[in-house]
């Protein structure tokens, strides 16, 4: 039942879906240069999606916005696995019977029937046909999606006993607090944390692998955060997740995609400088929007038309991207990933 989430599985022998055989085992994992998509599961986030989805949101009391308002990607994640993309970004939360883990965007529900342990699934089973490629899952709890939702103790056990089944624990690397080799985490997937386990005892949070980004360290809207998910060794993330510009309100599509655009390649910038932490993991969000004056994910990623002549981020992202050849500028997730075509490309190639 995964479909709905993580698309109609098929082999394809791109250049692409295999790009990290090229690199030596020993490569660390935060010396390259890798793509990644922002709130992955809201690709099949359409009109239809929501029209289809609407007797089931109603059951929680909330009505969600225009599906624009949400939508970030218009690709499956078997498309992205195959173009290149290795990191994802998943927003979880229980359904509307608070029965199973699935995903939303706020108060859309992307899907009622694909859980998170379908998925899941569709992942180990592409890292079964790829042994040299490596998946980074950002997990995310999130909130405000319906009335009755929380993140209470009962939703807190439901996705601890999904990450340490025995299928988890074969696929996911089970270090903790630690990004190391290529080689050590080829086949499997290595858990980004960005959601907390306080309902639960500290043995269960303890008990995770992967690398933890507590929401309370993670500060909202900021071009420069700085999050130590290692204090033992000074394990250091250093996060632009500017997501909404704080433009003058009315502010036209141009210069809020300006003032985003400024902030994702400072960053870049700090990522590429060999002197500023260059073993400190570098992520770049290059996805946003700002509702209130117009300017949704689509138009801030790929413009509008005549009002935006040189396109949204990703298309300036291109051109600046050519121009750090030789660099490392870590990870980068964008929205819209697919246009323009050679994004993703451009970024692996430097």
């Amino acid at each position: 039942m995964a479909s709905p989430i993580f698309g109609n599985y098929a082999e394809n022998q791109l250049n692409t879906s295999t790009w990290m055989s090229k690199y030596p085992d020993f490569t660390k994992l935060v010396h390259m240069n890798i793509p990644g998509t922002h709130d992955t599961a809201t690709w099949n986030y359409s009109q239809t999606t929501q029209s289809a989805l609407s007797g089931v949101t109603s059951l929680g009391n909330q009505v969600p916005d225009p599906p624009e308002s949400y939508r970030c990607q218009n690709n499956s994640i078997i498309d992205m696995l195959d173009a290149g993309v290795r990191v994802f970004d998943l927003r979880f939360a229980l359904d509307v019977t608070n029965t199973s883990i699935v995903f939303w965007h706020s108060q859309a529900l992307l899907s009622q029937t694909a859980t998170l342990d379908d998925v899941l699934f569709g992942y180990y089973y592409w890292l079964d046909a790829h042994p040299t490629e490596v998946v980074l899952l950002s997990l995310q709890y999130e909130g405000s999606t319906t009335e009755y939702g929380s993140n209470d103790a009962e939703a807190q056990l439901k996705l601890f006993n999904t990450l340490t089944s025995p299928a988890s624990k074969q696929y996911l690397v089970q270090t903790k607090d630690e990004l190391g080799t290529l080689g050590e985490a080829r086949g499997k997937i290595i858990l980004l944390r960005r959601f907390d386990l306080d309902h639960l005892s500290d043995s269960y949070e303890n008990a995770l692998p992967g690398l933890h980004f507590s929401p309370t360290l993670w500060t909202d809207n900021s071009p420069d955060i700085k999050l130590i998910y290692n204090t033992s060794t000074n394990g250091t993330a250093y996060i632009e997740d500017y997501y909404e510009p704080q433009t003058p309100s009315l502010s036209n599509t141009a210069v809020n995609i300006q003032s985003k655009y400024n902030a994702t390649t400072a960053h870049l910038l700090k990522a590429a400088d060999e002197s500023l932490a260059p073993d400190g993991l570098w992520w770049t969000w290059a996805s946003g929007g700002k509702l209130s004056d117009g300017v949704t994910p689509e138009i801030m990623a790929i413009g509008n038309g005549t009002h935006t002549p040189d396109g949204g981020i990703n298309q300036k992202l291109v051109n600046f991207l050519g121009g750090m050849r030789g660099k490392r500028v870590g990870i980068v997730m964008f929205d819209f990933y697919a246009t323009p075509g050679d994004l993703v490309e451009t970024l692996l190639s430097l």
